[in-house]
């Protein structure tokens, strides 16, 4: 296995801060009404792909990108069709938003070159 270079040990810092982000977005959503055990529930499955990302795993992150478009669209309904939860929604969206953005950066940046 070859080094990472350093834009994928940036890209997988990046990712692994934007995941801890979204999982407090999660825990925020009591602020806007919802019950925190659903919110602590919703976030449960974010410990699933943790130690792939952590380790930088490629097939980790390939399948945590599938993996955050439920996220992408809970945020993204909730922002629409919730007048009391737009703020939290819109945080949730761009954090969810980053993660999902930074997981392909890694995924682009990681992989391995034949020359």
């Amino acid at each position: 296995m070859r080094e990472p270079t350093d834009a994928a040990r940036r890209a997988r810092s990046l990712a692994l801060g934007a995941w801890a982000a979204v999982a407090a977005s999660l825990l925020a959503w009591p602020l806007a009404g919802y019950p925190w055990r659903l919110c602590a529930l919703a976030a449960l499955p974010l410990l699933a792909p943790l130690p792939g990302l952590a380790t930088g795993r490629r097939h980790t992150y390939a399948w945590a990108t599938m993996f955050a478009v439920a996220y992408l669209v809970f945020a993204l309904t909730e922002l629409l069709a919730n007048p009391a939860a737009r703020w939290v929604a819109g945080a949730s969206l761009l954090l969810v938003f980053a993660w999902f953005c930074s997981m392909i950066a890694y995924l682009r940046f990681s992989r391995a070159r034949h020359e």
